[in-house]
């Protein structure tokens, strides 16, 4: 299909995949996706769908073929390359399951290169679904049109991260009991950077101590309220960004 001003039309699905994506390439949609473009989205042939590989960027596809269990398209129109990314990963104490999802949709919404979760005394859970986490990362990066993903690790115990911390990568530590404010600390940052929040019994008087006499770490304070965690999580992304990050007008 030629590239016209209206196609593909904003309205088209999007979708990441994991292969690597190229021009005229033909692409079998399985699973969840055929489930969604064709029970969903109904598609049919001639139909546009947006496919973003991770990798390469943006591509807008034509539907070839769409079948009970599979949608084949192919790409026509590299429409954007992957999205440079802020060296900045959030490093949040694992909370309740439906909080913690809250604080994996909206640190993808909001740009993180990597997502770290930790494990801490206080934490109420140890443990992730990494599949389950993943597509929700998924579901967040398409729905907000982005063509990158945040790297998502798996669950480490605090010691743990402290322990094989990067030397060149600065660790800002959000302490309910104060420190520096965090647009102050962040507007001079400069190169890798991490937040570490707490779980929703805030860190123990070990922990904090241990935190604190880490080389790279450096206590803020997002502000003279105590946050829960996934507010604490979202609200000290957003002020990275705006500091530091890429929402920096640089006009």
């Amino acid at each position: 299909m030629p590239a016209t001003p209206n196609w593909p039309p904003k309205s088209a699905p999007r979708l990441f995949v994991e292969q690597e994506l190229s021009g005229d390439m033909l692409v079998a949609l399985e699973g969840n996706h055929a489930h969604y473009l064709g029970k969903v989205m109904r598609v049919s042939p001639g139909d546009a769908v947006i496919l973003c590989d991770n990798v390469t960027g943006e591509w807008a596809a034509e539907v070839i073929q769409a079948e009970k269990r599979q949608v084949t398209v192919q790409t026509q129109q590299h429409l954007r390359p992957r999205e440079p990314v802020p060296d900045f990963w959030l490093c949040a104490a694992l909370l309740k399951k439906d909080r913690f999802d809250l604080i994996l949709e909206k640190a993808t919404e909001l740009g993180v290169a990597k997502i770290a979760p930790v494990v801490t005394r206080r934490c109420v859970a140890d443990k992730l679904n990494l599949e389950r986490a993943g597509a929700i990362v998924t579901e967040a990066a398409e729905q907000c049109a982005r063509t990158a993903l945040p790297e998502l690790a798996q669950p480490v115990k605090l010691e743990a991260l402290l322990r094989d911390w990067p030397e060149d990568r600065a660790l800002f530590f959000a302490d309910e009991e104060g420190g520096e404010p965090a647009a102050d600390a962040f507007c001079y940052a400069d190169g890798p950077a991490a937040l570490l929040t707490g779980p929703e019994g805030g860190f123990d008087d070990a922990e904090r101590e241990a935190i604190r006499a880490h080389p790279a770490a450096r206590a803020i304070s997002l502000g003279p309220r105590i946050l829960r965690g996934e507010t604490a999580a979202i609200a000290g992304i957003a002020v990275w960004m705006a500091e530091a990050g890429d929402w920096i007008d640089e006009e």
